[in-house]
C-alpha cells in the first residue's frame, strides 16, 4: 500500500482541510534542475534539502505559543545554501521553503503524536515510533529544550491539510527526480542535506578521533552501495572533515524510503555540524560557510564523476 493511500479514506470533504496558505502564491518546495525541463538530467545525482525551510505559516503561529524565534532552532539553516550550487555541476536539487516544525518532510506522512489532537487519529497513523515519542514526529510537538509549541490541540483536519500542501508534493517531486536519474543513467544517488547542534556533533567521535564534523548516514550500509559511501568519505576526509557514519544519524524517512540499491536508488544522509559554518545562538552565518560551500562542490564534483555501474 503507497503511504499516500489512506488519505482518501476519511469521511470528512476534502473541503473540511482546505489549504492554510495558496501553494501557487507559497509554493512549499523548489526544484532546480541540471538542465531544463525536458532534457535529460545530465548527471545520476539528486540533493534535497528537507529542513531548510523557514516560512511559518499563520495557521501554523495562530495555534503556537512560542513565537518563531522560539521554534527556529529546529531549521538546518543555510543548508540550501551549501548545495546552491550543485544545478551548475549537473545534480538537482530540491529544497523545502515551509519550516520544518510545520511539517517534516523528513518523516513519513502520518507519524503523528495522539496526544497533539482533539480527534481521534485514523488507524493508519503510525504514533508509536520513536519521534514521536520524542515529541518529533511529521508534525513537531516540541521545539528546541523540550518546549511544547502549541497552545492549543490541533485537529487531524489541519495535519491533512500540512500533507497535502507540502509533504505529499515535495515527495511526488522528489519521486520524479529519482525516476529521470534511473531512467537517463541506469540509477540514481541521492544525497539528503541536514545540520546538527553542535552539541550532537560533539558527543560522536570520528573515525579519526577528535568530535566529528559531518556524519554520513547509509542506514548501516542498507541505503547505498558501500562504494558511494566510502567514496563521500574519502572525498570529505580529503578536505579536511573528521567523519563518522550512522552514530547518531543512520538516516531518516527519506533515506530508508528511497533507499534500494537493488532497485538502483542510492540514498546517502549528511550530517553538517552547524559550528562549522553559523553561530547557533545568533543564528548567522561564519566564514566557515562560504569553505563549506565549495567543497561541497568539490564533492559534486568527485560524484558527477563516479562510473555509476560500479554501484552494487
Amino acid at each position: 500500500m503507497s503511504a499516500w493511500e489512506p488519505i482518501g479514506t476519511r469521511s470528512q470533504p476534502a473541503s473540511a482541510a482546505a489549504s492554510p496558505i495558496d501553494p501557487a502564491a507559497c509554493p512549499a518546495h523548489d526544484v532546480l534542475r541540471g538542465a531544463p525541463e525536458p532534457a535529460p538530467p545530465p548527471t545520476a545525482l539528486v540533493f534535497a534539502s528537507p529542513h531548510s525551510g523557514s516560512i511559518y505559516p499563520a495557521d501554523m503561529m495562530a495555534a503556537a505559543r512560542l513565537d518563531t524565534e522560539a521554534i527556529r532552532s529546529s531549521e538546518d539553516a543555510f543548508v540550501d545554501q551549501i548545495i546552491a550550487g550543485a544545478p551548475d555541476l549537473g545534480a538537482a536539487v530540491i529544497r523545502a521553503r515551509l519550516a520544518r516544525a510545520y511539517i517534516d518532510l523528513n518523516r513519513e506522512p502520518w507519524e503523528l503524536d495522539p496526544a497533539m489532537f482533539e480527534d481521534e487519529l485514523p488507524e493508519y497513523a503510525r504514533s508509536r515510533s520513536a519521534r514521536v515519542a520524542a515529541g518529533l514526529g511529521a508534525i513537531a510537538r516540541v521545539a528546541a529544550e523540550g518546549r511544547p509549541i502549541y497552545a492549543r490541540k490541533l485537529t487531524f483536519a489541519e495535519a491533512r491539510a500540512r500533507v497535502e500542501l507540502a509533504h505529499r508534493p515535495y515527495h511526488d517531486a522528489l519521486d520524479r527526480l529519482l525516476a529521470a536519474a534511473r531512467s537517463a543513467h541506469g540509477c540514481a544517488i541521492l544525497l539528503d542535506w541536514h545540520s546538527m547542534p553542535a552539541a550532537a556533533a560533539r558527543g560522536q567521535r570520528a573515525r579519526g578521533g577528535g568530535p566529528c564534523d559531518i556524519v554520513l548516514g547509509d542506514r548501516f550500509g542498507a541505503a547505498c552501495s558501500p562504494k558511494l559511501t566510502a567514496l563521500v568519505e574519502r572525498e570529505l576526509e580529503s578536505l579536511g572533515y573528521r567523519v563518522a557514519r550512522n552514530t547518531p544519524y543512520a538516516g531518516g524517512y527519506t533515506t530508508e524510503h528511497y533507499g534500494r540499491p537493488a532497485k538502483r536508488t542510492h540514498a546517502l544522509q549528511i550530517e553538517i555540524n552547524r559550528a562549522l559554518y553559523m553561530n547557533e545562538a545568533t543564528r548567522e552565518p561564519t566564514e566557515g560557510l562560504a569553505r563549506l560551500t565549495a567543497d561541497a562542490g568539490r564533492l559534486t564534483r568527485a560524484l558527477a564523476d563516479l562510473d555509476v555501474s560500479s554501484l552494487r
